[in-house]
C-alpha cells in the first residue's frame, strides 16, 4: 500500500473514504458483458480522430463549485462530439459521482464506459456494471494481481494506472493490458507531460497505453500521441464550457494539426491547466 505520508492531504482523503466505503462490502456479485475499448479505439482512428476517454466529472475537490448539468446529457454531447469512451466518477464524496450516474450514462451510450472511482477492495467491484474498471497501482500496492484477477472474473476490463516505472513494472508484472500513466504527482498534485513521455517507451507494443491528466489543448494531445499514447483520458479540458465541441477539438487535433500546416487555423480550447487539480 501506498504511504499516506507520500500522499497529498486531499488524496489522503479520497483514500480514506474508499477505504471506509470498502469496509460496507456488497451482498451481490456483478458479471459484466462489456463492450471492448480496444475495439472502441481502433473505431475512431479507423475514422480519423484520435481516440479520447471523455470524464463526466462534475466536481473535484481543488475545483470551484459544481457543474450541475444532466450528466447523462453531458456524456451524450462527448459522444457526439467524437468520444471513444466514457470515464463516469462514481466516487461520492470528493467528485459528486454516483453509481447511479453511470448507470443512466452507460444506458444512454454505446460506447465503453469506464468507472473512474478508488477501488481499494474486493468488494468494491461490486458496486456497480461498467466495461471498464480502473485500479491505481499506487493505492491497491500488493493487491494488484489479485484484485486484477477479481475485476477480469466478473467480467470487466480494467485499466490499471501508473505514476512510474518502478509501478508500471507492478502492472506488466500484474499482468495488465491497458494500461494509464498519470501525469499528476499525487504527492505534490503537479502535472507534467514528461511523466508519459519517460515511461511510455517502457511499455510493450501489445499493452493498450492511455495518457492521463494534464492534456488541455489539441497540442497536448498530439504531443502525447507522438510519445506513443493510444488514446487519451480527458476531464477537466472537456467539462470546461462546451463538452461536444470540446472533446471534437480534441479527437480532431491531428487531422486539424495537418490541415494548419496547410495554412489553415487550429481550433484551441481555452483551457489553462490547473497544476492544483486532484487526479483527473
Amino acid at each position: 500500500m501506498e504511504d499516506p505520508n507520500e500522499l497529498a492531504p486531499a488524496v489522503r482523503s479520497i483514500l480514506s473514504a474508499a477505504r471506509d466505503r470498502a469496509a460496507e462490502g456488497r451482498p451481490d456479485r456483478v458479471a459484466v458483458d462489456p463492450r471492448d475499448l480496444r475495439a472502441a479505439f481502433d473505431r475512431v482512428e479507423e475514422d480519423g480522430r484520435v481516440p479520447v476517454v471523455a470524464e463526466v466529472k462534475p466536481t473535484s475537490p481543488t475545483t470551484d463549485g459544481t457543474r450541475e448539468d444532466d450528466p447523462v446529457a453531458l456524456a451524450e454531447g462527448m459522444v457526439a462530439g467524437g468520444a471513444a469512451a466514457l470515464s463516469v466518477l462514481t466516487e461520492p464524496e470528493h467528485f459528486g459521482g454516483s453509481v447511479e450516474v453511470l448507470e443512466r450514462v452507460r444506458e444512454a451510450v454505446d460506447v465503453p464506459v469506464l468507472r473512474k472511482d478508488f477501488v481499494v477492495a474486493e468488494s468494491q467491484l461490486d458496486a456497480v456494471e461498467s466495461d471498464v474498471v480502473l485500479l491505481i497501482a499506487r493505492f491497491v500496492g500488493d493487491d494488484l494481481p489479485d484484485l486484477l484477477a477479481a475485476a477480469r472474473d466478473r467480467g470487466f476490463q480494467v485499466l490499471v494506472e501508473v505514476h512510474d516505472r518502478e509501478e508500471l513494472t507492478r502492472a506488466l508484472d500484474a499482468g495488465a493490458t491497458t494500461i494509464g500513466v498519470n501525469n499528476r504527482d499525487l504527492a505534490e498534485l503537479v502535472v507534467d507531460l514528461g511523466t508519459f513521455e519517460s515511461v511510455a517507451p517502457h511499455v510493450p507494443d501489445d499493452v493498450t497505453l492511455i495518457a492521463e491528466s494534464g492534456i488541455g489543448s489539441p497540442a497536448d494531445v498530439r504531443r502525447m500521441r507522438a510519445a506513443g499514447a493510444d488514446a487519451l483520458l480527458v476531464g477537466s479540458a472537456i467539462m470546461d464550457g462546451d463538452v461536444e465541441a470540446n472533446t471534437r477539438a480534441l479527437t480532431r487535433a491531428e487531422a486539424d494539426g495537418d490541415a494548419e500546416t496547410d495554412g489553415d487555423a487550429e481550433t484551441v480550447i481555452d483551457e489553462t491547466t490547473d497544476t492544483t487539480e486532484t487526479p483527473t
